[in-house]
């Protein structure tokens, strides 16, 4: 009991996201990607490159 309510925001915010046109600032979002740094990005392909060689080896 009590899922009605509930169920009700999901479809509410849901409606809401896929309906809504958004404001997107592109100074905002360039801002928070420089912030982050070029290592999150870099890291990710190292690692994957370990996991390629080691599955070389086996």
């Amino acid at each position: 009991m009590g899922r009605g309510r509930a169920k009700a925001k999901q479809t509410k915010v849901a409606r809401e996201l896929k309906y809504s046109t958004g404001s997107l600032d592109p100074d905002a979002l360039k801002r928070e990607l420089a912030s982050q740094g070029p290592g999150l990005s870099t890291r990710a392909t190292d690692e994957d490159d370990e996991d390629d060689e080691s599955e070389d080896e086996d």
